[in-house]
């Protein structure tokens, strides 16, 4: 079987992107892992299953209530503030979940702003009143579903927007009323939209690590810190990883049973584009609906962030500040730019792959990538670090051999392996958005550049590149941020006295200064507006081409 050239490095690129996920699955095979794992069976184990099995549950009531109900309401109601709701319900996405926790545990704890206002205005004491406790499961659940429900928003309101006209007539005309019809038709037809959403909030939930430790919540991610740090043990800590992997994927596949031989498809051809008017009472209600999840998810915590960075201790930490922003953009500039153009030789090989076995690899090679950002951080780290160190050991040995010093771990020891796993964990973000804008180029231009004498690499670089440049720029944006906000793998895999935003604003928070890691939360969430002010002009873009 020969490939081309293009090809054939896109299917290596794309083993070696991969090479972590393998790494941690071949951990199942690792012997030695026993006493560790009889440990934590007895242990932490059945505490971290219910406290996961809890967590998803709750999260994925929450994001799909507040995600369902605002989709829809915008999609196919008019009131007061709608066009405003209809991108700023994507603000949440820039505040990671972490960083929600620290603030809204300085708001309600004990000594917080609101417990010392209730004890002065009512001359109450300790044990005088019940007060909700943030740092438990619930305020976990809490603080991930604010900012995880705009998964679900963002695909039901498509699916609200391309609603089946003829079905929901149908419905009124037997006599259905407006809730009827929301949930017998509108939900169930959307209910794919949705579901996806919610798998992608939940894979999201399971690969928390900031909010679930600083809440102190056992769950499978704190549980592979514990095997790999406190007990010392890569292989059990792989291990459990492969437990977390399994954990999610048996999530999707409940779903997928529960939904049974239902089938979604819109049999009258015709869309609803006309939105019922709202008025009076309804009309506040939707209001305040849309309002609660941008209020409670980025609106309060951004201007407690505020307070707290303008005050006396942030501007302490304002020296180190830029020396921290400095190592972010410098890590996620390195990794969102080779992500860009891995992205682009993997999307181009695929489309260079014409016989019908050549594509299928290349297709099952770009797949195996995308398992990555369904993969935790940590486990990403657990699967680097195992074939990467390996690595470092034997080129150690043979510099030794050659000259006769011993170097130390070289890539290990640098940012060369954060990189890669920073490339293992969000490639597939750059490889789905120019996969995307590559399929919209038809394959007549790539047939007239051969007939003028263009190579691959001459009509990638004439042709495809300058009609891709959207697409790219997307991409390396969307994996900039992220990087920006990942905290589970650079946590792990980050050099010696090397901290990034992300780390020290969990390092802060963890000491109880919360007014010196306010001004670095800051800069994180600062930077996870860029993809949502490209969003909603793709939103106001959208609404201009409907009409409405």
């Amino acid at each position: 079987m020969v490939f081309r050239p293009l090809t054939a490095v896109s299917f290596f690129v794309a083993l070696l992107v991969a090479l972590p996920v393998l790494a941690v699955g071949a951990s199942l095979l690792a012997p030695g892992t026993g006493e560790t794992l009889a440990h934590l069976a007895a242990t932490i184990l059945p505490e971290t299953i219910a406290n996961s099995l809890w967590l998803c549950l709750i999260v994925g009531l929450l994001v799909s209530s507040m995600g369902t109900v605002s989709a829809w309401l915008v999609a196919t109601r008019e009131f007061p503030g709608r066009r405003v709701f209809e991108w700023a319900l994507l603000l949440p996405m820039a505040m990671p979940a972490y960083v929600l926790a620290y603030t809204y545990t300085d708001f309600l704890q004990f000594v917080g702003p609101v417990q010392s206002w209730l004890r002065e205005s009512f001359g109450w004491r300790r044990g005088d009143y019940w007060f909700p406790e943030v740092r438990s499961l619930p305020g976990a659940a809490a603080m991930l579903g604010f900012v995880l429900y705009p998964y679900v928003y963002l695909l039901a309101r498509t699916a609200f927007l391309e609603r089946a006209a003829g079905m929901i007539e149908a419905a009124r005309v037997l006599g259905a009323s407006q809730m009827q019809v929301f949930f017998r038709v509108s939900v169930p037809l959307a209910r794919p939209a949705i579901t996806v959403g919610v798998a992608l909030a939940l894979m999201e939930t399971m690969a928390d690590y900031g909010t679930v430790a600083y809440f102190a919540v056992p769950t499978f991610t704190t549980g592979i810190y514990r095997a790999w740090f406190a007990l010392g043990d890569r292989a059990a800590a792989a291990q459990l990883a492969v437990g977390l992997l399994g954990f999610v994927l048996l999530l999707l596949a409940l779903e997928r049973i529960g939904r049974g031989r239902a089938r979604y498809h819109d049999t009258s051809l015709r869309r609803g584009r006309g939105r019922l008017h709202l008025r009076g009472f309804p009309a506040c209600l939707a209001f305040l609906a849309c309002l609660m999840p941008i209020l409670l998810g980025f609106l309060l915590p951004a201007g407690l962030l505020l307070r707290l960075g303008l005050g006396e201790a942030g501007t302490e930490f304002a020296p180190r500040f830029f020396r921290l922003a400095g190592n972010s953009l410098l890590v996620a500039a390195l990794a969102a730019s080779i992500a860009g153009l891995l992205a682009v030789l993997l999307a181009y090989g695929a489309r260079l792959a014409r016989r019908p076995r050549h594509a299928l690899l290349a297709q099952a090679a770009n797949r195996l990538v995308g398992l990555g950002y369904a993969v935790p951080g940590s486990v990403i780290a657990v699967g680097v670090l195992i074939p990467v160190t390996r690595l470092d050991h034997w080129l150690a040995a043979v510099w030794q051999q050659v000259s006769g010093s011993y170097p130390g771990l070289i890539l290990t020891g640098g940012i060369a392996a954060l990189i890669y796993a920073y490339l293992a964990r969000f490639l597939s973000i750059a490889l789905q958005t120019v996969e995307s804008g590559l399929a919209k180029i038809t394959p007549a231009m790539d047939a007239a550049a051969r007939s003028l004498g263009c190579g691959e690499t001459e009509t990638l670089r004439r042709v495809h590149l300058p009609l891709l440049s959207g697409s790219l720029l997307t991409a390396v944006l969307l994996v900039f941020v992220d990087v920006m906000k990942e905290l589970p793998a650079t946590l792990v895999m980050r050099p010696f006295n090397f901290d990034t935003l992300a780390t020290q604003t969990y390092t802060l928070a963890a000491d109880e200064r919360l007014a010196e890691a306010s001004l670095a939360a800051l800069a994180i969430v600062g930077v996870g507006l860029l993809p949502i002010y490209a969003l909603a002009r793709q939103i106001a873009r959208g609404r201009a081409v409907a009409g409405c």
